[in-house]
């Protein structure tokens, strides 16, 4: 038997619907339900067990498995009373790694912010230097679900490395910041559950940036695992500097990710101009610093910035005259401090602050405290009517909430969607 069942499915996602096809292959006829924490699950052919059974499910040990979606938090009592009742709680990345990774190394990528591009920009590089690679995690492609590969570039969050249970072979940590706190409970778990990402068992090659290194809630793994990939030769990080100045890579914190990729692409075997060449043909990804361009105006699309660091990155990656900034979204319970020191002493021209962190933002900071206008929007079809009502007022409008999407949003790419769809529908 390849998993032990009967099974239980918590979650019913993407990540839920690649472990179900997987379990169909290598587990035909087992016995497998599906647990949401509300609403039905869009899993066919399978029973949904209510949510309200479940405790007693567990107590009676009616599943010898359950595969936990990433969302789900290993922090629920009910998981716990499962862990403590030897009942088996998996992943579909911990299933990858024992029964379809096989001889693939690992290039493994988490960080608060600036995950999914590194992870995509060392996949562009090793395609450039001719390996065979693969790209999936969070990304989008469930690891179920990648193809067979020499090398697997796995995007992580912290949702993933909390209990991921397998070795890796190189390991990136681009930044560290407290997020997810309402997954996580507090701090000191987050911290710890995405640095459980160094918590392997056998050597590996790593490269954290700079602000990572400078974190004390950096674990200390065993002497002789961790081998610290060299930094750049300073000419090749100068011309390297140049490409991304060049390139679709906007801000500092690109930069320094590109930095990360790099030192990571030569300890696997990619040369300084596959590295090069690589960044010059790097496609930034949707939700991420996306630009279009409407007549004069231009649209930025950051919807993935869900937390205040990423939309400190956003505002540093713009710093010229006429930037407006869209804030706001479902509130966790996140500290907006830094955030607001940063609106503060920025060169913005407009914030349009929207539900529901928005709105406290602006209560906190208060309106006549700040170098630009400020304005309290309900929605993004309020607040673009109003532009395009007075389009002078902008050249561009940068949205980078600062906050998940959850308020008035399915997911950050929704979000982003109809960000872009309403800038087209107002400014075309």
């Amino acid at each position: 038997m390849i998993i032990k069942g009967p099974i239980l499915l918590y979650g019913a996602g993407r990540e839920a619907r690649s472990t179900l096809a997987f379990l169909n292959d290598v587990a035909p006829g087992e016995n497998v339900h599906v647990v949401v924490d509300s609403g039905e699950a869009d899993l066919p052919g399978i029973e949904q067990v209510p949510i309200e059974s479940l405790e007693a499910a567990i107590a009676s040990k009616d599943y010898a498995t359950i595969v936990r979606s990433a969302g789900v938090s290993i922090y629920k009592p009910v998981l716990i009373a499962a862990r403590q009742a030897g009942i088996e709680i998996t992943t579909n990345i911990n299933l990858w790694a024992r029964h379809k990774r096989g001889n693939t190394k690992t290039i493994a990528i988490t960080g608060t912010k600036g995950k999914s591009t590194t992870a995509k920009l060392i996949h562009t590089i090793l395609k450039q230097a001719g390996l065979d690679a693969g790209l999936g995690g969070n990304i989008g492609v469930p690891p179920l679900d990648l193809a067979p590969c020499a090398y697997a570039v796995l995007e992580l969050s912290s949702f993933q490395t909390a209990d991921m249970d397998f070795n890796l072979d190189f390991i990136g940590i681009t930044s560290l910041f407290p997020e997810h706190l309402d997954w996580h409970l507090n701090e000191k778990n987050y911290f710890a559950d995405k640095l459980n990402i160094l918590r392997r068992k056998k050597p590996y090659q790593c490269a954290l940036n700079p602000q990572v290194v400078e974190k004390d809630c950096l674990p200390q793994p065993p002497n002789g695992l961790v081998h610290a990939l060299a930094d750049l030769e300073p000419d090749f990080q100068d011309q390297l500097m140049e490409q991304v100045s060049a390139s679709r890579l906007k801000g500092v914190h690109n930069a320094q990710n590109a930095i990360l990729a790099a030192r990571l692409c030569l300890g696997v075997g990619a040369t300084q101009r596959d590295i090069l060449q690589g960044i010059a043909a790097f496609e930034p990804l949707p939700h991420r610093l996306q630009e279009i361009q409407l007549g004069p105006k231009t649209f930025v699309n950051d919807s993935i910035a869900t937390n205040p660091e990423a939309t400190r990155a956003a505002i540093a990656a713009y710093p010229r005259q006429k930037v407006s900034l869209v804030l706001g979204g479902y509130d966790r319970g996140q500290k907006y401090d830094g955030l607001a020191a940063t609106l503060k002493n920025s060169t913005l021209s407009q914030v349009w602050f929207l539900p529901d962190t928005g709105h406290r933002i602006l209560r906190e900071i208060g309106e006549s405290k700040t170098p630009f206008a400020c304005h309290k929007a309900i929605s993004f079809e309020d607040m673009f009517t109003r532009l395009a009502a007075e389009p002078e007022q902008f050249e561009t409008l940068i949205l980078s909430p600062g906050a998940p999407s959850f308020n008035q949003f399915k997911n950050f790419e929704e979000r982003g969607t109809i960000f872009l769809d309403l800038a087209r529908k107002h400014f075309t």
